[in-house]
């Protein structure tokens, strides 16, 4: 059975999804998208990445097609339709198709929207039962990386360089100082104390950087929000990073350098069981 997708109003099998060559998404990467996790058929910590896609297609002018309602019954639907048990649904909006020019079409140009579902693991991932290893990239992104858009050229180029490196993943960095991961929040653990950096147009505001954040605060451990250099990473006594795909994973190498006794730490792997037991896994 072919896996269902949804494109402009209708519930298509895969094979037989189109959109138009004029998409200004294709041609401009003018649109936002978003990703929800999906464990036992239910979205996890869903409104908040929605909320997070309506700011970032007001940042751009972009006309939310739906309520959050609807938002959360189509994609209801569409992980009913795949029966998808755990993995990811992906909801990407556009400025619509209309003959190529830079300047916006004009108003009434209907957003393109277009969601699929990808069966993963994200739970027992064994990755995170051994830790995962980073290398570090020259952060080459545009001034306003609090929205998500999908413009994602650079975090595609760091991305390859750690699979080229055999690593998990890329922690981009600007003056000497870690700002995020190619696709994740970055955070290390020094001191006793939980470090990421602030939010501000430097990074995006991850919805599970978010819960996590809060979690360790219910949960007696300090926070600070401030940036850190790549060296305060290679000294820290653990490191993880967050995203909706990854939930809380250990790093226990960056660069080469190997975190304490180069297993995932303690405080990271609470961390994990924490949003694990949110996430109703």
């Amino acid at each position: 059975m072919s896996r269902i997708v949804y494109v402009n109003g209708e519930f298509v099998p895969f094979e037989a999804a189109t959109v138009s060559i004029m998409d200004r998404g294709f041609l401009f990467a003018d649109g936002i998208y978003e990703v929800s996790a999906v464990l036992g058929g239910r979205l996890v910590d869903n409104e908040a990445h929605l909320a997070r896609l309506d700011r970032s297609l007001g940042e751009i002018g972009i006309r939310n097609p739906y309520p959050t309602e609807e938002w959360i019954r189509l994609e209801t639907e569409l992980v009913r339709r795949n029966g998808v048990d755990e993995g990811l649904v992906y909801m990407q909006v556009t400025r619509g198709a209309f003959e190529r020019d830079f300047a916006f079409p004009p108003a009434e140009t209907e957003p393109t929207v277009v969601m699929f579902t990808q069966a993963k693991t994200v739970a027992r991932n064994p990755l995170a039962e051994r830790g995962a290893k980073v290398i570090t990239v020259p952060d080459i992104r545009w001034k306003r990386r609090d929205i998500k858009s999908v413009a994602l050229l650079a975090q595609v180029l760091a991305k390859q360089e750690a699979a080229k490196a055999g690593v998990a993943e890329a922690w981009m960095v600007e003056d000497g100082f870690v700002t995020e991961g190619s696709s994740s929040t970055a955070f290390i653990i020094t001191g006793g104390k939980v470090v990421t950096r602030p939010l501000s147009t430097a990074l995006l505001p991850g919805i599970t950087r978010l819960a996590v954040m809060r979690l360790a605060e219910e949960a007696g451990l300090t926070i600070e929000e401030r940036l850190f250099s790549v060296e305060e990473a290679f000294a820290a006594q653990e490191a993880f990073y967050t995203s909706a795909s990854a939930f809380v994973m250990p790093v226990i190498d960056i660069d080469g350098h190997e975190l304490g006794d180069g297993k995932p730490g303690a405080l990271t792997k609470r961390l994990r069981a924490l949003y694990l037991e949110m996430a109703g896994a």
